[in-house]
């Protein structure tokens, strides 16, 4: 599972380091890379096998709604196969990198079953946004449904 938060820089390249505690839950794979795909401003990274569930779940679903197909559009149709080199980076495609507006700081986030990448402003919108959410009762009811 990925869990925790690091800071780290993506080079001129586009490429970033995976972080080690990540490299492990990769490798445990069986492969070593991930699958990347975009969501609400940030990257996601699915494991290979991961990546297959979702792949099989969006295939089963019986609803075939004009928004579901659009979803599937640009959520698959978007998504890189990006394997990792000798020195534990990946390679974010350019356009990866320019929906998620990475400049140089980002932050890679754990989040159970995949990760997220975000730019470092982004991810500091993010943060103050859920502080504002979090003092609305609804926000505060659902997350006490979990016992917190």
């Amino acid at each position: 599972m990925f869990r925790g938060s690091s800071f780290h820089t993506i080079d001129s390249k586009g490429r970033i380091i995976i972080p080690a505690r990540f490299r492990d839950v990769i490798k445990a794979d069986g492969s070593y890379g991930v699958m990347l795909s975009r969501m609400d401003g940030a990257l996601i990274a699915y494991t290979y096998d991961e990546w297959r569930k979702i792949e099989n779940r969006i295939l089963t679903l019986a609803e075939k709604s004009e928004s579901m197909r659009r979803f599937r559009r640009v959520f698959i149709g978007g998504s890189f196969e990006c394997p990792c080199d000798k020195q534990d980076r990946i390679l974010i495609p350019q356009n990866l990198r320019e929906y998620a507006e990475f400049e140089k700081d980002i932050v890679l986030v754990g989040v159970l079953d995949h990760f997220e990448i975000w730019s470092r402003d982004s991810w500091n919108r993010e943060n103050m946004d859920l502080e504002k959410d979090m003092k609305k009762e609804d926000v505060r009811n659902e997350i006490a449904k979990l016992g917190l």
